[in-house]
């Protein structure tokens, strides 16, 4: 069985045990997907009603919009790994209840300890505020820090404003577009540490 197999393999177990609340009224668990060996993962929020058909995350209008600031950076979706917190459809796009992504962390920590990433990126408030209930988003996006999580394979994490947040505020995507360009920097600096 190669990784992507065995990633699946987990991702299949995980649906299977979760116990989220979300699971009776989603039309499917969304996933993470990309490589299984990445150095970066990107961490959204939860599925909205096009992931939920399609049952893969970020494919709607702000999933074009990742898409285009990974290749603004050289990256496919195929290099690095998206995923969300919560992983099924709240009601009407709702923002997950504590107790949903409590159900679903399980699940995060496992494809999280599979793939081993350099590099965690939030990518918005609700991603952010799950590891680090304190911080402010507009306060923190686009500054690398370190920190030691229970059960996370990585110490670098890199906050970003959610990019459907440009779709409401025009104003963010340049700042969206900034932030992007330090990953890579980012990345040559982590694996000088390591």
């Amino acid at each position: 069985m190669n990784t992507a197999e065995e990633l699946f393999h987990l991702q299949t177990a995980q649906a299977e045990i979760c116990q989220c609340d979300l699971k009776t009224l989603a039309t499917q668990a969304v996933f993470g997907h990309g490589s299984a060996n990445a150095d970066i993962v990107f961490i959204g929020e939860a599925p909205g009603a096009k992931e939920d058909k399609e049952g893969k995350p970020f494919i709607g209008s702000a999933g074009k919009i990742l898409t285009e600031l990974l290749e603004s950076i050289k990256l496919s979706r195929e290099q690095v790994y998206i995923t969300n917190i919560v992983k099924y459809r709240p009601p009407n796009n709702r923002d997950p209840l504590l107790k949903e992504k409590a159900d679903c962390s399980a699940w995060l920590s496992a494809e999280l300890s599979y793939i081993q990433p350099k590099l965690i990126v939030f990518l918005g408030r609700h991603s952010l505020n799950h590891f680090f209930p304190e911080m402010k988003i507009s306060d923190v996006h686009g500054q690398l820090f370190t920190a030691d999580l229970p059960h996370i394979p990585t110490r670098h994490f890199l906050p970003l404003y959610h990019p459907a947040s440009s779709i409401y505020n025009r104003s963010l995507r340049a700042v969206l577009v900034e932030d992007f360009k330090k990953i890579p920097a980012l990345l040559k600096k982590i694996a000088r540490t390591l």
